[in-house]
C-alpha cells in the first residue's frame, strides 16, 4: 500500500463510501481504485486526483496533503545514481535489496534520518 492509497482508503471509510460507488462518481473502474489503494497502480493523473479531491469535497491543507501523498506514492521507482558518490549508489542498492526485510520501525527511522539530513542541507 502507498501513502496515497492508505489515505484514500481512510477517506472512503470515514465517509462510508464503497469503491464501486466512488468509482462510478469519478468515472473510473472499481478495479482502478482498488489498485490505487493497494499500491498496484502508480500516482493518479492530475485530472483523476482533482476528481478525487472534488468527490470528497476537501479543500486547502487537506487537498494539498493528498496531492503531496500522491507525489510520493509511486510504488515502482527508478533511482539514477549516475554522477553521485559510490556511497549514494551503495545506499540505493542496499535499500532496493533489503526494503522488504525492514519492519515498520526501521523504515520510519530511515525516513526520519533522511528528512533530517535533507533539512540540514537546506539551511
Amino acid at each position: 500500500m502507498t501513502p496515497f492509497g492508505e489515505r484514500l482508503r481512510q477517506l472512503r471509510d470515514q465517509r462510508g463510501v464503497s469503491q464501486k460507488d466512488m468509482a462510478k462518481a469519478i468515472g473510473v473502474s472499481a478495479a482502478y481504485l482498488s489498485a490505487l489503494e493497494h499500491g498496484r497502480r502508480g500516482q493518479p493523473t492530475w485530472d483523476k486526483l482533482q476528481r478525487i479531491i472534488q468527490y470528497f469535497n476537501i479543500i486547502w491543507d487537506e487537498a494539498e496533503e493528498l496531492q503531496r501523498l500522491a507525489m510520493i506514492s509511486h510504488p515502482r521507482i527508478t533511482i539514477d545514481t549516475g554522477g553521485l558518490s559510490p556511497a549514494a549508489t551503495e545506499l540505493t542498492n542496499l535499500i532496493s535489496a533489503h526494503i522488504r526485510e525492514l519492519d515498520a520501525e526501521a523504515v520510519q527511522s530511515l525516513i526520519d534520518q533522511l528528512k533530517r539530513a535533507a533539512g540540514k542541507r537546506r539551511r
